[in-house]
């Protein structure tokens, strides 16, 4: 039986890249108002390269950005790019459709839910909380709780252990199979592509099983259940 769905966060659930383009893009547009003395091309670029090299959830892009290029943090400027930053993050950051609908017809099918997110801890909760989905998962594990990221075994192990489940009634929802289905396989849980958050145009994901619609869920959760009642059923 399917006691428990596990999910990745960014691209799953939440539509992150859109809301990391658009946030972006309004603090470059608050920046070069403040005086910063590129055009929005230039400093999107550089400011990307700082995000390829040091990672999506790094808190200092901006710092770093100045400091490369101007040779020092013009604190107007940085300021600037900040508050517009995290204004256009509050009003971007949205649930992709069905989310919520979904979420608490699960809950309405006694299973429990949880999350396994590479971003820190902080910024996991900070996101669920602002979405109003903090109430509705049992568990989240972020890479603090474990210093290990996808598509490392110990996200999953760590979260399969804190829901008290095992590996084969659960199953994995992700957006990318180069972490979420290839971590999710070695801990031996199946796994669910959330193809609707793919962002790399991926054929082939690998998983067991591939969404459009994250209402889908429903349909898998209740087929491997109606399943596994059935063989009950046939060898009491």
């Amino acid at each position: 039986m399917i006691r428990a769905i596990i999910f990745d966060l960014d691209n799953t659930l939440v539509d992150f890249m859109s809301m990391k383009r658009l946030a972006v893009d309004a603090a470059i547009h608050a920046m070069i108002d403040a005086g910063l003395p590129f055009d929005v091309e230039t400093a999107e670029k550089e400011i990307l390269s700082v995000y390829q090299r040091e990672g999506i959830e790094y808190q200092t892009v901006f710092d770093d950005f100045l400091e490369a290029n101007l040779g020092h943090v013009d604190h107007k400027i940085l300021a600037a790019g900040v508050v517009a930053y995290r204004r256009a993050k509050e009003a971007a950051l949205v649930l992709y459709p069905h989310v919520t609908v979904t979420l608490m017809d699960l809950i309405k099918l006694g299973l429990d839910l949880a999350v396994v997110s590479d971003a820190p801890r902080r910024e996991a909760w900070l996101r669920l909380c602002s979405l109003n989905l903090h109430h509705m998962f049992d568990v989240v594990v972020t890479f603090d709780d474990t210093g290990e990221r996808k598509p490392s075994a110990a996200p999953f192990r760590r979260v399969l252990s804190e829901l008290g489940v095992e590996s084969h009634e659960a199953l994995m929802v992700g957006d990318w199979p180069e972490r979420d289905v290839v971590g999710a396989a070695k801990a031996n849980i199946r796994t669910v592509f959330a193809r609707y958050g793919d962002t790399f145009g991926t054929v082939d994901s690998g998983a067991d099983y591939e969404i459009n619609d994250i209402q889908e869920l429903i349909g898998i959760v209740n087929d491997l259940n109606s399943a596994k009642l059935e063989e009950a059923e046939a060898n009491p």
